[in-house]
């Protein structure tokens, strides 16, 4: 196998100690990094059995980890902004869903795989239609992803009725189950879209399989309203009574729950993916970060979809958690720098389904790595790279993203698409689903 060399740059490793490799290399074999630690003599020759990339004194780090979009959304990007969540899905985004084909999700969920390697995102979970369109696309794109085909009580654009949908995703788990970078899960989309009986389908789904069961769950006080009114009670209780509360469980959003819900989920083991942005720009509210990380809770960051947020920029996410956590508690200690990017990298690998190998540089660590360009004004100078990675750093500043020891991107070139191609066909794809016109 042809040997990786990424090298001349200080390595954050994420690792429990935090160390911090200044001067440092990693050795990449295969998908796997077989060395991180100081330069050693001979490491930036080059020739026909290893490639070397130069960090050029910037930060090597681990890939980023979104824990929860809707990739394709990248075509709604901007579509029907400044709305209240209720409005906002029901009369603009479902409707426009109704239009959607498997081209135009493969040609979305391109665009944003072009966006996330060009802003160090190398994995991603995803819920939405045609959800063999999204992970098509991130193999074709050499990304890391759990994909799933979003499941709800009324007819699919997708697969029609309900019970094509629950095939679909059994077929989907089995399809990706020997893949070594992609995954499905069982994505219920909501309570107050799915009924008791498609619930327990899918927990039955994901109990026989052992695929995590996503969802959006207590995204507000308005959604925590309505499933008590259609369900009897608060949406956690509600999936413990289906036994549906569990290490497989993955919540997003999470804003609205209480202390005894929290230490629940951390007890079960259960998964959160905290969504920042979406929940600011659809005025959800402030989900409780603080109480979630000292619970124990396995949390990961997500942006969202594009139609809830508008990018894929975990660069902004982290700037934006951060300073929200803060704001909302009138205390600048809470949510650290290097806790909230733990959020994206080690922590979010636990959220992810793959702690310990995803999210820190180590040997025998998954080979999903970026380098971050220190070298830019708004960086300089630099005391403290974490917090120059929370507060001031941007996703545009990402020089190499590797993943899975695959270069997806040297020197700010992607190298896995055509990357105008891919700009054009989504505008293309975008018009025809809006009917709007594409600037």
């Amino acid at each position: 196998m042809k040997e990786l060399c990424i090298t001349n740059g200080t390595i954050l490793t994420m690792d429990e100690a935090g160390a911090v490799i200044q001067g440092g290399t990693l050795l990449i074999q295969g998908s796997r990094i077989t060395y991180c630690g100081p330069a050693q003599a001979g490491e930036m020759a080059a020739g026909p059995e290893r490639r070397v990339l130069d960090a050029h004194g910037g930060l090597i780090m681990p890939g980023l980890i979104n824990g929860h979009t809707h990739v394709s959304m990248t075509l709604m990007r901007g579509l029907a902004d400044d709305l209240p969540l209720d409005v906002w899905l029901n009369q603009h985004i479902f409707p426009a869903e109704t239009k959607l084909t498997s081209e135009a999700v493969y040609w979305g969920a391109m665009l944003a795989c072009l966006e996330m390697i060009r802003s160090g995102t190398t994995s991603f979970c995803d819920m939405y239609l045609f959800a063999d369109q999204v992970a098509q696309a991130a193999d074709d794109t050499g990304l890391r992803a759990v994909v799933g085909e979003v499941l709800y009580d009324f007819d699919s654009p997708s697969y029609g009725k309900i019970d094509n949908g629950l095939a679909i995703t059994r077929e989907l788990i089995d399809k990706l189950a020997p893949h070594s970078r992609l995954d499905a899960a069982v994505m219920p989309h909501a309570l107050y879209t799915c009924s008791r009986s498609l619930m327990s389908k899918a927990g039955a789904i994901s109990a026989e399989t052992g695929a995590a069961l996503d969802i959006h769950l207590a995204e507000n006080q308005d959604e925590t309203a309505q499933v008590q009114k259609m369900w009897g009670a608060r949406p956690l209780a509600v999936l413990e009574e289906l036994g549906l509360v569990n290490e497989r469980l993955w919540i997003n959003h999470g804003v609205d729950l209480n202390q005894q819900e929290i230490e629940r989920l951390a007890a079960a083991g259960a998964r959160l993916a905290h969504c920042p942005e979406s929940n600011m720009k659809l005025a959800n509210g402030v989900a409780p970060l603080p109480e979630l990380l000292a619970a124990g809770v396995k949390v990961g960051l997500g942006t969202d979809g594009c139609a809830s947020n508008n990018d894929q920029d975990l660069f902004g996410e982290m700037d934006s958690c951060a300073k929200l956590a803060k704001a909302s508690r009138l205390d600048p200690t809470v949510a650290p720098a290097e806790a909230v990017v733990r959020l994206c990298t080690s922590l979010g690998a636990a959220a992810f389904g793959r702690p310990g190998e995803l999210g820190v540089l180590k040997p025998g660590a998954l080979a999903d790595v970026i380098v971050v360009d220190t070298n830019q004004p708004h960086l300089t100078p630099m005391y403290n790279p974490l917090s120059h990675l929370v507060y001031a750093a941007r996703g545009s500043d990402v020089l190499h993203t590797v993943c899975h020891g695959e270069v997806l991107m040297a020197e700010g070139k992607v190298e896995s698409m055509d990357s105008e191609e891919v700009m054009a066909r989504a505008k293309e794809q975008a018009s025809a689903l809006t009917g709007c016109r594409v600037l």
